[in-house]
């Protein structure tokens, strides 16, 4: 049980800016393990956007709003996947080979190809968001990190990892095993409990979607996934779930 919450704690530490000083010591023996509680950590990330969404909501327009969710999903991970997003987005429109493309995504400058995709894809959410009615903009706020850190979960499952061997993202490249898909279907249940199946739907089908898409991408550029676009998946997954929650609260109101 302490191994647990020690592996626990390593993820949220991990992907949550949030100050959890106890056992920081020990989080080198738990890097390879605590990918099991991404979703986890993705739900209770979605929780405090949901709770933020439903405050906020009371005085404050739409527009404004969204931009609120959307500050707070990327600086609670201290904009760690942005930059995934950035780096590959370097990498992989480089047209250079595989070899290349790890050192330009390992370049911690931001090119180009970078900044133009995270300002089309926070263009993107943004507007997802606002599409979608403002009593219902809550169950974005909550699918969307928990889609996000389940599609890492669910990329690192199937793809090799391709970067350095003693890189940050090889440390937490463990053996992904079942019990990890597990607490991530559990997770998507609970949640669904409160939102209704239809929503739950469309936020697994975002994260069997994207990963799917975007790790065949990853394979065929540089033969597997490394950190950097772990950090994509997420942030592309969350736009896909905001996409289609846009899309799903649109037509039944035609």
């Amino acid at each position: 049980m302490k191994n647990r919450l020690s592996a626990f704690l390593t993820a949220v530490r991990f992907l949550t800016i949030l100050p959890v000083p106890w056992g920081t010591d020990r989080d080198h023996h738990y890097f390879s393990t605590c990918y099991k509680y991404f979703s986890v950590v993705g739900g209770l990330i979605g929780g405090g956007a949901l709770l933020l969404t439903w405050t906020t909501n009371f005085f404050l327009p739409q527009p404004l709003l969204c931009c609120i969710v959307l500050l707070y999903l990327a600086a609670i991970s201290g904009f760690l996947h942005l930059d995934g997003l950035a780096d590959s987005a370097d990498g992989f429109f480089s047209a250079r080979p595989r070899s290349q493309i790890l050192e330009i995504m390992h370049d911690s400058r931001s090119g180009a190809m970078g900044v133009i995709v995270i300002n089309l894809l926070l263009l993107f959410k943004f507007a997802a968001l606002l599409s979608i009615p403002a009593e219902k903009i809550l169950w974005g706020a909550l699918y969307m990190p928990l889609a996000g850190r389940c599609a890492i979960v669910a990329t690192m499952a199937w793809l090799p990892y391709a970067g350095k061997e003693k890189s940050l993202g090889k440390q937490f490249y463990g053996q992904t095993t079942w019990s990890s898909q597990f607490i991530s279907a559990f997770v998507f249940c609970i949640c669904g409990l409160f939102s209704g199946f239809a929503l739950m739907f469309f936020a697994c089908v975002s994260v069997v979607l994207t990963s799917f898409l975007f790790g065949t991408w990853c394979r065929k550029k540089i033969g597997g996934a490394t950190g950097d676009t772990l950090g994509a998946v997420c942030e592309l997954t969350e736009t896909v779930t905001a996409l289609f929650f846009a899309i799903y609260f649109f037509y039944p109101a035609q």
